[in-house]
């Protein structure tokens, strides 16, 4: 039987263990414990005994090829040329511990922020926003700017009971991962698209377009060659208009953000949760949104003073309860705040049973 020819497996990205610092590469899998020095140091040992040491620096989540090549100069200057890029879009150096103050001192002459680690707030996930999304309720990258450099001491020098994680979707689809982080930053629509009779017909496919609204508020209008909007099935996600650009749904006075709480991914002392939410509406205010910027301070605030070590936010929550945790925050418990989607009592402990002191 003739050779069958060799499989072609690595047909994706180029394979990871090319890229590896040589420490990491010894000691691929064999990593003992690790342990955090200052709020931008961490250090990890290996059974072998080799040590690896990692300085982080927060960075935009869009940059420059002059701020990469700054970036790898330095790399390459002090880490052997080896780097990384976290999915919270901070950076990280593997310098020599004799290279770690000489890196950090350098850093810090360039103004790079030097944190992110342990306790305390990393970098902001989030989406696009203004940049070049077609559906935002608000921006993503001005809001995030205005919240970090208020909250910056969080990331290079003050602690938290415990990790928190902040995500921003600049609108309902949540491409950030706002459903599960400890606070979110939520961009939402308020009112439902309005057909532009016009251009319908010429611009959109109606099955298609009628197929995208996940909660069948759109229905044929066959006299008009058209569609109809039942505006209280409406969600205000956009998919209609991803679909059909004759269904615009940006409106300057009605759109902006709302907060969420509680969500996280990790199951340490508890499984995952979704975010819930807490504010439901804050103008937009650009280019600075001082009353977003206030909400997240004061949530930071109140759970950095009450909630136990190791405890995170939504953790916290659950102790105390959602009646106690509206009290302590200040935040006005609203109609908005009563569940009334489906399954939300096999999802959720219903705000119908909370009990108010």
């Amino acid at each position: 039987m003739a050779d069958k020819p060799k499989r072609i497996t690595d047909i994706g990205a180029p394979h990871f263990s090319k890229f590896l610092p040589p420490v990491i590469k010894k000691n691929y899998g064999k990593w003992k414990y690790h342990e955090q020095i200052t709020k931008g140091l961490m250090k990890h040992v290996s059974e072998t005994g080799d040590e690896l040491y990692t300085v982080r620096i927060a960075s935009p989540r869009l940059v420059s090829t002059d701020f990469i090549r700054e970036i790898c100069d330095l790399a390459e200057k002090f880490c052997g040329g080896h780097l990384r890029f976290t999915t919270r879009n901070n950076i990280e150096f593997f310098p020599d511990k004799a290279q770690v103050e000489p890196l950090q001192a350098e850093l810090k002459k360039r103004g790079h922020l030097i944190g992110g680690i342990g306790y305390g707030i990393s970098n902001v996930v989030h989406t696009q926003g203004w940049i070049h999304c077609h559906t935002p309720a608000t921006d993503a990258s001005g809001v995030v700017k205005a919240v970090m450099d208020e909250l910056h001491e969080y990331f290079t020098t003050k602690t938290l009971p415990a990790r928190v994680r902040i995500a921003l979707a600049c609108c309902l689809n949540m491409c950030g991962a706002v459903h599960c982080s400890d606070i979110a930053i939520l961009g939402i629509h308020r009112k439902p698209p309005k057909v532009n009779e016009a251009t319908i017909a010429n611009q959109c496919e109606i099955p298609t377009t009628i197929a995208s609204c996940p909660t069948g508020a759109i229905s044929p209008n066959p006299a008009a060659k058209s569609v109809k909007i039942k505006d209280e099935r409406c969600m205000y996600c956009g998919n209609c208009y991803t679909m059909c650009p004759s269904l615009p749904l940006a409106d300057a006075h009605g759109d902006g953000i709302s907060i969420y709480v509680g969500g996280k991914v990790s199951n340490a002392r508890g499984p995952a949760r979704m975010s819930r939410l807490a504010i439901p509406f804050l103008p937009n205010n650009p280019p600075r949104w001082p009353e977003v910027v206030q909400a997240v301070k004061h949530l930071v605030e109140v759970y950095a003073k009450n909630a136990m070590k190791h405890e995170r936010v939504g953790e916290w929550i659950e102790r105390i309860g959602w009646e106690r945790f509206f009290k302590m925050t200040g935040i006005p418990f609203t109609y908005q705040h009563i569940d009334d989607f489906t399954f939300a009592r096999e999802t959720f402990r219903m705000t119908p049973t909370f009990k108010w002191e």
